[in-house]
């Protein structure tokens, strides 16, 4: 890099020009208001962020309102947003500043990085953002930024990379304008160093980046080694009373859609008849209604769905429930606040669709 050349003053310059400064999480800054940005932020895009964020402020203010409300309704509006365990981190988070901190978010990046759901980099953001503590920040924009403008070969997933990717880190955080330094280079990467198109024409850093001269920018990052995502399946056992509503099961809190609420699963129509016969014995069906198969995809496999309504003929006075899972009969024409699995609120709202009809 040039003698002449600074870093962080090309970044800082453009921030000061270019930089979005008018996201909803930029105004009143707060703590909290970062930290769940942050937290909705990861593997998130910021358009689809930008409204769950909304509804959230308006129902949790603050951390004491999340602290004090049920994971069901805190799930509920996460329904959509994905990686789910985040929502349950994030409701953890806010119990333990609550209950050990007073209410109040520890101010320091090692503090911060012993809750819930917050690791280094979002620890960082949260400090330099909210309390100007000088703090450099590592997420996927800015490991991208880095990997480009030293052209850095590897996985950055990789311990050795990202170690020193973190040095890297370090060394370009400038010991002043901590939270405009994080925040701009946040926006660099989600606006100009992007993924498949930078626009490594205006970008401040482009006479000094190691990836632009090598005419390849976008081999860096290198990917992670592909593997060919597994393939598994499911049968959602969709039991609907005379009423209209359907029986659903909250899910245990570790796995997948951990705490959410779906319908029962099967392997195939005999299991599913079997289930139907424990967990509603004496309750026989009218109809069996086959809906078309989808595919839904998590980060590491593919699941293939087929969801099937089983029409009882009459509204059991009890249900058997399986192991310890609660259950809840859900009446789509008046909706509960349950956080739902993502297929599963397509569903429902599907069903609800056809009733108007």
């Amino acid at each position: 890099m040039s003698k002449t050349f600074s870093f962080s003053d090309a970044v800082l310059n453009w921030y000061h020009q270019y930089g979005r400064k008018d996201l909803p999480w930029q105004q009143n800054i707060t703590p909290y208001r970062v930290w769940v940005s942050e937290i909705m932020l990861q593997q998130t895009q910021v358009a689809t962020v930008i409204p769950y964020f909304e509804r959230f402020m308006q129902r949790f203010p603050d951390v004491q309102a999340l602290a004090a409300a049920s994971q069901d309704d805190v799930l509920h509006l996460w329904t959509g947003l994905g990686y789910y365990a985040r929502g349950r981190n994030l409701h953890a988070c806010a119990q333990k500043v609550v209950a050990d901190f007073n209410g109040e978010f520890p101010r320091s990046v090692e503090e911060l990085s012993t809750l819930p759901g917050i690791g280094r980099s979002t620890a960082a953001a949260i400090a330099s953002i909210s309390m100007g503590i000088n703090a450099p920040i590592l997420d996927g924009n800015v490991k991208r930024v880095l990997t480009r403008f030293f052209a850095i070969e590897g996985w950055p997933g990789e311990t050795r990379i990202q170690n020193d990717m973190w040095a890297l880190a370090e060394e370009l955080t400038p010991d002043h304008s901590s939270r405009e330094y994080t925040q701009a280079m946040m926006d660099m990467g989600a606006t100009l160093c992007t993924r498949s198109k930078p626009a490594c024409g205006i970008c401040p850093l482009q006479p000094q980046c190691q990836g632009f001269a090598s005419g390849k920018p976008t081999q860096f990052p290198n990917s992670k080694p592909k593997k060919e995502k597994p393939v598994k399946s499911t049968l959602l056992v969709m039991l609907r009373n005379p009423a209209g509503e359907y029986l659903l099961q909250q899910r245990p809190q570790k796995g997948i859609w951990g705490g959410l609420w779906s319908f029962p699963e099967a392997t195939d129509g005999a299991k599913a008849q079997q289930l139907i016969s424990q967990q509603l014995p004496g309750c026989p069906i009218a109809e069996e209604e086959w809906l078309t198969a989808f595919r839904h995809t998590f980060s590491h496999y593919h699941l293939d769905i087929q969801p099937v309504i089983y029409h009882l003929q009459n509204t059991p006075s009890s249900v058997q429930e399986s192991g310890k899972d609660p259950i809840h009969w859900y009446n789509p024409k008046s909706p509960s606040t349950l956080g739902l699995a993502a297929p599963v609120k397509m569903l429902l709202e599907s069903q609800q669709t056809e009733s108007l009809i």
